[in-house]
């Protein structure tokens, strides 16, 4: 892996990088009739019919605050934390969840980023808007930050933005994952990575 040496902050994806998700992707796309090569939250934001529109959001947030209330820091989520906190490295969270169940999420973990920016506050991922934001927060320059996701969407996010995406493939190997510029199969490593490549 490349060396993450220069990084000036860090921000994470929440859902199956920082913690547990297990929503059925599918079976709410069912459940709105939602073709399964439109990504969901466009779907819904083109509904034109307002009561339509919010029933079908009522649906995502019941699925998303079922999932909340079950999810677990992932393995060695803490640690890395830490060690982030330790570099005196800025770090935030970006994620495409909804602010109430990322709420519930954070505070079940005890994950206490001051930074949260959900769907609600900028344009979802792989819109770059909310990791520009972030970088404007900081006075940081886009390039100097890392992104950190186990998804395409993040991967695209980061590229739009013009930082390095950190993709956490979970020991899976799917094939978008070449896109990204740094791979890693878990936190542990990214801590390890992020701490050799700064100390």
């Amino acid at each position: 892996m490349k060396s993450l040496a220069g990084i000036k902050g860090v921000i994470f994806d929440l859902d199956g990088t920082l913690v547990e998700s297990a929503l059925d992707f599918s079976q709410i796309k069912q459940e709105l009739g939602c073709p399964c090569d439109v990504d969901l939250l466009d779907f819904v934001a083109d509904i034109t019919h307002p009561p339509l529109r919010d029933r079908a959001n009522q649906i995502i947030l019941a699925h998303e605050t079922q999932d909340a209330t079950n999810a677990k820091a992932l393995p060695h989520m803490q640690e890395l934390l830490s060690s982030i906190e330790q570099l005196s490295l800025p770090s935030a969270i970006v994620t495409r969840n909804s602010k109430a169940a990322t709420a519930t999420k954070l505070r079940q973990n005890n994950i206490n980023l001051e930074l949260v920016l959900t769907r609600e506050c900028y344009p979802a991922k792989p819109a770059p808007d909310a990791l520009l934001a972030i970088a404007t927060t900081w006075d940081l320059d886009p390039a100097s930050l890392i992104y950190v996701g186990d998804y395409l969407y993040d991967i695209q996010a980061a590229k739009n933005a013009g930082m390095k995406s950190v993709f956490i493939n979970h020991n899976k190997q799917p094939d978008y994952q070449s896109q990204a510029d740094f791979i890693v199969n878990d936190l542990l490593q990214l801590q390890h990575a992020i701490m050799a490549s700064n100390s």
